[in-house]
């Protein structure tokens, strides 16, 4: 009976050192950030860049009004997405990147409290995510409608009823996006308000709303990284937002 119990224990205690070193082995293998994204971390002559958690991209000489928090994609390193922070701070928004818990916004849904407490200066807040950050930004909105002005949501959908608030949301689809579910984009769809926006940019897919390289199961861009989001015209996600944000929500 000692030798049972011995073996037992010996294979219980096995068991939970391969789940262990998984958990490890899983929380740890992020998709880094490119070098592109990196050098996207230097302040500009428009745009002050401070280093920390959350990582800040704020519109140099000016106090902004409105502020965004990004919730980054799921295992993906948050500093891919400083391009798109840039271009964000660039059109006059204030940007706070966050950076989530094993690179999972789910175990960090609520990380907006701080940074809304600690930036009274701001007056109108948007929470915006990519993919896993997208649903977590919107279930995030749904408790905090009367802190938020707005959700914005590349490449996510909204599990979280928000069909009566008076959010403006906006979500941003790439075309050739084969990580997203879009059955689960239509299903969910009616959880959104009515006036909701959604984008979606042709030939985009799901990796390049940040910079971090290809992404498993993603379908191939018809568009470079570099059109699908901030230097052309068409395309670029800052201006696009900002119509949609002030624009179009004032129009």
């Amino acid at each position: 009976m000692k030798n049972l119990k011995t073996k037992i224990l010996i294979s219980v205690l096995v068991i939970l050192a391969v789940f262990a070193g998984f958990f490890v082995w899983y929380v740890n293998d992020d998709y880094d950030a490119t070098e592109l994204a990196l050098a996207s971390l230097v302040s500009t002559e428009q745009v002050e860049v401070i280093e920390g958690e959350p990582i800040q991209f704020l519109p140099q000489g000016e106090v902004a009004e409105t502020g965004i928090i990004f919730y980054p994609g799921g295992k993906v390193e948050e500093e891919a997405y400083a391009p798109l922070m840039q271009a964000l701070a660039e059109e006059g928004f204030a940007v706070f990147l966050a950076d989530m818990p094993f690179g999972l916004a789910v175990f960090d849904i609520n990380a907006g409290d701080d940074i809304i407490a600690e930036h009274s200066e701001i007056t109108n807040w948007y929470v915006m995510g990519h993919s896993l950050g997208g649903s977590m930004a919107a279930i995030y909105a749904e408790r905090n409608s009367e802190l938020l002005d707005g959700l914005l949501m590349l490449a996510a959908y909204s599990t979280a009823d928000l069909s009566q608030s008076d959010l403006a949301v906006l979500s941003l689809l790439g075309s050739e996006d084969q990580v997203l579910d879009w059955e689960q984009v239509q299903e969910y769809q009616p959880m959104l308000p009515a006036d909701a926006v959604e984008v979606v940019i042709e030939g985009g897919n799901h990796a390049q709303f940040g910079s971090y390289g290809p992404q498993d199961g993603d379908g191939e861009a018809l568009i470079s990284e570099v059109e699908h989001h901030w230097c052309n015209k068409k395309h670029h996600l800052g201006k696009k937002i900002r119509y949609l944000v002030y624009d179009q929500r004032s129009a």
